[in-house]
């Protein structure tokens, strides 16, 4: 082993540059096909080619590198894939941005030259995110890297599409669709965003064909009757049994309708009668179905009134309203309006009120996919971690609807379907000559591209090479774990299942981890348009890529996780930590090997134990995805345990001089101990903090490879010993008791005291008696007596601790007179300061109008008053008992 010294304070930044360099350059993360080791793969989620680090990501990306750099340290054939997602909407957004500010329209260009900049675009200014998961230290295998829209990804798109078409599980129909007027595309339900909005119920009155009667009918949207084509009722509602098969005169269009009866109609709801519209609502379009009624679309793709809309023609939705809400006041037929809360649907991009809208698009059955994936997660060979979220996975799977597909864009995966003067449909992966029906040659493609999500749906199997049969397909699919957001279940996660199950008849992953949604710390989503969000570069910039990763994983352990920065501040202080007391021990090293093991006493055995009980701990955290607790129980035994209890206790023999076999043999225990837990230690903290563990490990020469490959610490040859655990634990309150005094009567670090203990239990004295040279090194006691009986000396303070009690020798250490006097000055001014916010929490005038966060620092102070108080009349009672 060839150690060199640290440098006095750690710089994540050369370290970090360092490092990636190093790791890349020697190809660390590039994974290999070894039939002789158990594979273990993970693909990135795919970020959107235009995006930026956000919380999310940085998150749900140390959440797969931990896992990947624990896989290649327990010597599995380890494959991280990475890769980026072609997002549809989103760039050809960005692009026409680009163009507008050159005065250009994708229109100008055409879809040819358009689809040209974007790609120039990609290639110039996409991908950011890239480098950016690389500065997170992410472990990723780049030359293995994939794009939803290369070469052999968009083959792989395309065999899946005409393969579904040829089972008659993709179909072309005319259907009520999600439509974003604005990005004049249609979305799935999935992709619109709810919004509770405050608007109105407007009560309407339709009349009767045959009679002065009318009935009412209740709309949140009034604009739409202009493409009524019935009203229904329940059949079951005693109001309308009479009206049931009558025809209405639907106002301001001079149509006639009629009333029909169906059941999914709420009685409860407004009046309990409802306008049927089947082309602009999803409900309405189920039954218009049931009852075949007329169709009649009244709006453009922009939402504006068409030629069906009678007078309102070119009108936008809103001015339609307006304007039909004035004709129906003057006609009056508006018999009242009243607020109302209701959900309305945005576009998950632009977010444009989205309108449903009657269409002709592409569609996918999905219930024969959905039946097997169900299964897969019933049966247990996919797990969702935590369990709870297969719950949602059912809901949702089991209720699934058909997926529109086709999305009118020109950036995206063209749909392979052809059309013909003959009205055939050819669907095949290559450009056809002729039509299959007719066997004519003009052909014209469909101008829409897919879904985003569906390309990405096939993501496990095609970025490993599918539909050709490649070693990495063979080798690494199905992959070993999805780590992922819960608001993607449904888009991706369950897509991928139907797919992977359809196409490779196999699952795409074993565990599903849900990680947690990265919250404001008032509990708020995360938005930058808002101003909540929070850069993790500059996280990274100011704490350096350790720490940030370490301080949001130690603060995940909720599902709604409230991020603090002051864990960060927590985790940079621990690095220093860590740097700090490898580099105390390089400093202090004399050359002992690893290998032999010294005669040990038993400090060094408790530490060994409480380090065996890390490693086996952890790894059953790990075993349930609970990385928080493993980073809580790093931070714990190495801050706590190994420092601020075993550095102290062993420095006596690590500094005391080899003048005797016994003072060096003493040092070679501490050094034994020191390089073992430092090496296992490294070791386990490595996919946490991967930068800090291989700067410290290369120093301490354990290895001449990187720690990327060192095996994974299981603490073979080490014992856990409960009972030892136990004694120590009572040492270190007996220590925390006569620090405590210390503190009380502020005694200096370098006067030294006198201990007395009195314990009737001859086997704890036995124990105690063993352990005095460990109390005496961490309190600064110069003498320890320990008896079955005392008589309580006088001039000292004592504290009782279970079967102990402990006596703090004071003579000549205070001036009693001075510290009383000192005391009862505090005491009188706390007792002011309580007496005043007492007043203020009796005053119910304080209570009930004072703001909420003033009142609770009223009642914190109260608290913290409280306590002072109480320890001061301890300090001052001893001080009583002391008899000079």
């Amino acid at each position: 082993m060839t150690k060199s010294e640290l440098n006095t304070g750690y710089e994540p930044k050369d370290i970090e540059e360092k490092w990636y360099s190093k790791w890349l350059e020697s190809g660390q993360f590039t994974a290999k096909v070894d039939p002789a080791k158990e594979p273990f793969s993970i693909v990135i989620p795919p970020p959107n080619v235009t995006g930026s680090l956000h919380m999310g990501h940085a998150l749900n990306n140390t959440i797969q590198d931990i896992l990947i750099r624990k896989a290649r340290m327990e010597g599995k054939a380890a494959l991280w894939l990475p890769g980026t997602d072609h997002a549809g909407i989103a760039t050809q957004n960005v692009v026409e941005k680009e163009l507008a500010k050159e005065g250009l329209t994708k229109e100008a260009l055409g879809r040819s030259l358009f689809t040209l900049r974007v790609w120039k675009w990609k290639e110039e200014s996409g991908n950011t995110i890239i480098g950016q998961l690389k500065k997170m230290g992410c472990s990723c295998d780049w030359s293995r890297e994939r794009f939803t829209m290369d070469e052999g990804y968009s083959a792989a798109v395309k065999e899946v599409f005409v393969k579904l078409y040829d089972d008659g599980l993709i179909y072309r129909g005319n259907r009520i669709i999600n439509w974003c007027p604005r990005c004049l595309t249609a979305l799935s339900d999935i992709e619109v965003e709810h919004e509770d909005l405050e608007g109105h119920l407007w009560h309407i009155r339709y009349p009767l064909q045959s009679s002065a009667d009318h009935i009412i009918v209740a709309t949140t949207r009034p604009e739409t009757m202009l493409g009524d084509v019935a009203v229904a009722v329940n059949p079951a509602d005693p109001r309308y049994k009479d009206f049931i098969g009558k025809n209405l005169i639907l106002p301001l269009m001079d149509r006639v309708i009629p009333i029909i009866a169906d059941s999914s109609v709420d009685m409860d709801f407004g009046t309990g009668a409802v306008k049927v519209t089947p082309a602009h609502d999803m409900n309405d379009f189920e039954i218009g179905g049931r009852h075949g009624l007329e169709m009649i679309n009244i709006f453009s793709e922009a939402a504006k009134v068409n030629e069906s809309g009678g007078k309102y023609v070119g009108l936008n939705r809103y001015e339609a309203r307006k304007a039909v809400l004035s004709d129906l006041e003057e006609a009056g037929l508006v018999a009242k309006a009243v607020s109302h809360l209701h959900g309305v649907g945005h576009c998950y991009r632009c977010h444009t009120v989205i309108e449903p809208y009657l269409s002709d698009q592409w569609f996918v059955k999905m219930k024969p996919l959905a039946e097997p994936a169900i299964e897969a997660v019933k049966d247990g060979r996919i797990r969702f971690s935590p369990k709870r979220w297969e719950k949602v996975y059912f809901d949702w799977m089991e209720n699934i609807k058909d997926w529109c597909i086709s999305r009118q864009l020109w950036w995206g995966h063209q749909i392979p379907a052809w059309y013909c003067e003959c009205g055939g449909v050819t669907v095949t992966t290559s450009n056809p000559t002729q039509c299959s029906s007719c066997g004519g040659s003009n052909l014209i493609q469909d101008e829409d591209v897919l879904d985003t999500w569906f390309s990405s749906a096939l993501w496990p199997f095609a970025t490993m090479g599918w539909p050709k049969e490649t070693e990495d397909l063979k080798f690494f699919y199905p992959t070993s774990v999805l780590s992922t957001a819960r608001d993607i279940i449904y888009l991706w996660v369950a897509r991928m299942i139907m797919m992977g199950l359809k196409f490779m008849n196999d699952i795409p992953y074993h565990t599903v981890i849900v990680h947690p949604t990265v919250m404001t710390i008032d509990g708020k989503r995360m938005s930058k348009s808002l101003g909540t969000g929070v850069d993790p570069l500059d996280l990274i910039e100011k704490y350096g890529s350790d720490a940030t990763r370490f301080g949001l994983i130690i603060q995940s352990q909720a599902q709604d996780m409230r991020f603090s920065e002051e864990k960060l501040e927590m985790s940079r202080n621990f690095v220093n930590k860590i740097w700090n007391a490898s580099r105390l021990i390089l400093m202090n090293l004399k050359g002992h090997e690893v290998g032999s093991i010294p005669e040990l006493d038993r400090a060094d055995l408790w530490i060994l134990s409480k380090f065996k009980k890390l490693l086996r701990e952890s790894n059953d955290d790990f075993a349930n995805n609970n990385l928080s607790q493993t980073a809580k129980r790093i931070y714990d035994f190495f801050w706590g345990e190994f420092c601020d209890w075993y550095l102290e206790i062993s420095k006596s023999r690590l500094y005391a001089k080899d003048d005797d076999e016994k003072a060096r043999a003493g040092r070679v225990s501490v050094e034994y101990i020191y390089l073992t837990v430092m090496n296992g230690f490294l070791r386990l903290l490595h996919p946490f903090m991967p930068f800090v563990t291989e700067e410290i490990w290369s120093r301490f020469g354990f290895s001449d490879e990187s720690i990327i490959f060192s095996p994974w610490p299981l603490g073979e040859g080490l014992l856990e010993d409960d009972s030892l655990e136990a004694d120590f634990e009572r040492i270190k309150d007996i220590v925390v008791a006569i620090r405590s005094i210390r503190a009380s009567f502020s005694l200096a670090p370098s006067k030294e005291i006198e201990v007395k203990i009195e314990c009737a239990d001859s086997s704890k004295i036995e124990f105690l008696a063993s352990a005095s040279t460990y109390i005496s090194a961490l309190t600064g006691a110069k003498e320890i007596e320990i008896k079955d009986k005392l008589k309580a000396p006088k001039k000292a303070a004592a504290a009782a601790l279970g079967p102990f009690q402990i006596y703090v020798l004071l003579e000549g250490l205070i001036d009693v007179d001075v510290e009383r006097e000192r005391l009862e000055k505090r005491l009188a001014s706390i007792e002011a300061d309580l007496s005043l916010v007492l007043g203020k929490l009796m005053n119910d005038n304080f209570t009930s109008k004072a703001p909420k966060d003033v009142v609770e620092k009223e009642r914190a102070k109260k608290a913290e008053l409280t306590l002072e108080k109480e320890k001061i009349a301890l300090q001052l009672s001893q001080l009583g008992d002391l008899r000079f």
